[in-house]
């Protein structure tokens, strides 16, 4: 009798969020505009962590490619890699295509005012998919880059399980993720109203860090950071935190609906600004990596033992 692995502690890191909603949220990429600072940012971030691992992938997925910034940045730093980029939203997808076409076109144009060889790379591949259940074959790319997407996910333990699937043998994973104080004045606000606050579960550094684990991964690397933007609007501070995705959750808070709930939640806010009437959203963001050795075990928990030819 084969053993099977323990997934008793699966649910304590399943959330309440709805996929379906997940993916209405981001059906129009302008909405989601005013908050690509910050995806910018941390992109930048992780590209520097990335820096310091020397790494030649020959196929790259960007899990969670959203409007395909980071397809573009992923296809400077690995010119020679075939990339692919996968979203759970059509829209975003529509954008990135876009955006990668205009790309495409004006390195061909550069080269051939500069009398180069012609741009031979071709544009990235993408897929409309949700993180858990990826298109792509068993062992099918040395690279995965995702940031700050799987905090949109119910099951992210699920997803690095898939993750770890597609992924061949020393492969790197990298990502980015929003920890649990993250909107921090939000949740102190609707809690001053005696409301739950619509705001995501967000998994500790530390739960990432035993998913990886359990998933294969070897000697996952995680760091945190906390950031804080400064407002002088209330308005701009809640218009931001929309663009950054908004209220998945399958319940909805309690309490006061409508107008009224809006212009209580204002008011809670205006309260925390200091003397010099700024108020500060606070921002945990997670930073894992990691490589994926050669397994140990079959998925039902069998031991794999090698057997080489022996040399006379």
């Amino acid at each position: 009798m084969h053993s099977m692995p323990d997934k008793s502690h699966d649910n304590q890191f399943s959330a309440p969020i709805s996929v379906a909603r997940v993916q209405r949220l981001f059906t129009h990429p302008l909405q989601c505009e005013s908050s690509q600072f910050l995806r910018r940012e941390i992109s930048g971030r992780m590209f520097e962590r990335l820096s310091l691992i020397k790494i030649r992938p020959e196929r790259v997925l960007d899990a969670g490619c959203g409007e395909g910034d980071d397809l573009m940045v992923l296809a400077q730093a690995f010119p020679e890699a075939g990339l692919l980029g996968v979203d759970i939203s059509p829209n975003m997808l529509l954008t990135a295509q876009d955006r990668g076409k205009q790309s495409y076109s004006l390195m061909s144009k550069l080269l051939s005012r500069w009398k180069l060889n012609a741009f031979q790379r071709s544009a990235a591949s993408l897929a409309c998919a949700e993180f858990s259940e990826l298109p792509l074959a068993t062992a099918s790319v040395n690279m995965l880059w995702s940031n700050l997407a799987l905090h949109w996910h119910p099951q992210p333990h699920k997803v690095i399980r898939e993750w770890a699937r597609v992924m061949r043998v020393d492969g790197l994973l990298m990502f980015s993720a929003f920890g649990p104080d993250t909107f921090l004045q939000l949740k102190e606000a609707y809690a001053s109203l005696g409301i739950r606050p619509p705001v995501l579960p967000f998994v500790d550094l530390h739960d990432y860090g035993d998913m990886l684990v359990e998933a294969g991964f070897a000697d996952p690397v995680m760091d945190m950071e906390k950031l804080n933007i400064t407002y002088s609007s209330v308005d701009k501070l809640l218009s931001d935190v929309s663009a950054f995705g908004g209220n998945p959750l399958l319940e909805r808070p309690n309490g006061l609906t409508g107008r009224h709930r809006w212009n209580a939640l204002r008011n809670a806010l205006e309260q925390q600004k200091g003397s010099d009437e700024q108020i500060s959203l606070s921002l945990e963001v997670i930073y894992g990596h990691a490589f994926l050795p050669r397994p140990k075990k079959t998925r039902a928990g069998e031991s794999i033992i090698q057997f080489k030819d022996r040399k006379i």
